[in-house]
């Protein structure tokens, strides 16, 4: 598993969720090449009883569902009837993620999306998805725009309330399957979506670059 200051980052991630009381189960998706790698760290790590493994059965790029399938999948396979937060497992972020849940709150428990202000649309430009706001509705999503249209960098951190799990299918029934951002750019068209903006920290760890700055971040 790749690691981040000595440790899996899927074991950062759950430490952040360990925060949530209401957090009733906690599902990690994988596919089936790596699928006995995480049952082994599973049963070798005092986890919390709630997490489980799940297979998604694929092994290639060729057969892959994609983040937005895997999340249908899940939403299927559990018979998922509830609000669900959903992270990427290559994020490392600093925020509180009881913050955004009070958003989410706030918002008449409303599905919300966790952006990162880079504070420069130099350093957002090609990369990631973009948000727009008025207020803390989101109103606009460019996916990796070479003109962003602001600073805001769309995380894979999500909170959808379970009304809008019925829309992820439908999402890719019409098309938006390809990356998670498709699934942000169908949901603001059919609900109301939410921005949760934050400024600590944020390492999306696809990339060399990226895990080496995690890395002099987390060793700390």
């Amino acid at each position: 598993m790749l690691k981040v200051g000595g440790k899996p980052i899927i074991e950062h991630i759950l430490e952040k969720i360990k925060e949530i009381d209401e957090i009733n189960e906690i599902f990690i998706v994988t596919n089936a090449r790596f699928y006995d790698h995480f049952k082994i760290w599973l049963n070798q790590n005092k986890l919390t009883p709630k997490v489980k493994i799940i297979n998604d059965g694929t092994l290639n790029n060729e057969d892959r569902l994609g983040a937005v399938g895997d999340i249908n999948y899940v939403i299927k396979e559990e018979s998922v009837d509830d609000d669900l937060l959903v992270i990427a497992g290559d994020n490392l972020f600093g925020f509180k993620l009881t913050n955004l849940i009070d958003l989410h709150q706030q918002k008449g428990k409303k599905s919300v999306v966790a952006f990162h202000d880079l504070k420069s649309i130099e350093k957002i430009k090609g990369k990631y998805g973009v948000g727009q706001l008025d207020g803390s509705r989101i109103v606009g999503f460019q996916e990796k725009p070479l003109q962003p249209e602001s600073s805001l960098a769309a995380t894979a951190c999500y909170l959808f309330n379970k009304e809008d799990l019925k829309l992820v299918e439908r999402s890719i029934e019409q098309g938006y399957a390809d990356n998670s951002g498709d699934l942000v750019r169908y949901l603001i068209n059919k609900s109301e979506v939410h921005g949760f903006v934050f400024d600590e920290h944020w390492f999306d760890v696809g990339s060399f670059e990226s895990l080496q700055e995690a890395e002099e971040v987390y060793k700390k």
